[in-house]
């Protein structure tokens, strides 16, 4: 049983990159999906009732937030493994220009979201953690961040 938190700005890459890791594998859990903070507690709760893995596709930026999916899913004994995003506004402001329009978020909130951010730690509750930034290839490297 495995509960994998994504942490990081919006346009950082986190749904490229659940899409490529964790789709065949993983339910993902996703607030501009499910629209309501219910209807995530319910897919969360399901995921865990029946043991099923998930990512939580969301940009989680403090501590609080990510408390939300470690706690219940520690609790049922899920693994939990983090995923941060250490992406730069100004890459993901050029990113979020490049999707279709309804896709797109405001810089607002892009750069609201990097002022939130607080770089996740193991004493949150990790059993392992990683970073993950975009080479310029545009391929995925994934590194162990130190907690």
């Amino acid at each position: 049983m495995e509960a994998v938190i994504f942490v990081g700005i919006q346009a950082a890459g986190k749904s490229t990159f659940y899409k490529e890791r964790f789709f065949d594998t993983h339910v993902r859990i996703n607030l501009d999906m499910l629209k309501t903070r219910h209807r995530e507690r319910v897919l969360l709760h399901a995921c865990i009732g029946i043991q099923q893995r998930f990512v939580v596709d969301n940009t989680n930026p403090t501590v609080a937030e990510r408390a939300r999916y470690i706690e219940p899913a520690r609790a049922a004994g899920f693994r939990i493994v983090g995923y941060y995003f250490p992406a730069r506004v100004d890459e993901s402001v050029a990113r979020n220009e490049a999707r279709e329009p309804r896709k797109r978020v405001p810089v607002k909130g892009i750069a609201g979201t990097h002022k939130r951010l607080q770089v996740p730690t193991l004493d949150e509750g990790f059993d392992e953690l990683y970073s993950v930034r975009i080479d310029e290839h545009g391929r995925f490297v994934v590194e162990e961040l130190a907690g």
